[in-house]
């Protein structure tokens, strides 16, 4: 991507470089693979792929595009808020709601929340992370 109004670089905008003002076009965004650890993977073989597009100084507030293939899948999550762009699965929270999205759901995760991802279609989401 080129550091225009369309791509999300450091040093655009007046308020400096934590704070850029770009459109990115979620559908579209090249992702960079992230390896699961093999011990997350439960059934299948989902490979992860995603984009970090804003963070902040001090790496407690995350945001970007996040994609996994179908499989079965165990996280421990952090607080994020994400909407769901492309594809389906049902997340399981140990000792709490099993929660079915897909395209144009909103989820929130809580920190310490043990979950196991289904993943019936490729995932491509948008997420709001607190650590």
């Amino acid at each position: 991507m080129s550091a225009d109004s369309t791509s999300p670089d450091s040093t655009a905008g007046p308020r400096g470089p934590l704070h850029p003002t770009f459109v990115l076009h979620i559908p579209d965004a090249d992702l960079e693979p992230e390896p699961l650890d093999p011990r997350q993977i439960v059934a299948g073989n989902p490979e992860v792929t995603g984009k970090v597009v804003w963070e902040s100084a001090d790496g407690s507030r995350v945001r970007g595009i996040w994609q996994i293939t179908p499989g079965v899948v165990t996280d421990t999550e952090a607080d994020e808020l994400f909407v769901v762009i492309s594809g389906s699965a049902t997340i399981e929270v140990e000792g709490g709601p099993t929660l079915d999205v897909g395209p144009g759901d909103l989820a929130v995760l809580h920190e310490g929340d043990r979950t196991t991802w289904t993943v019936h279609e490729t995932l491509r989401k948008a997420y709001a992370i607190t650590l």
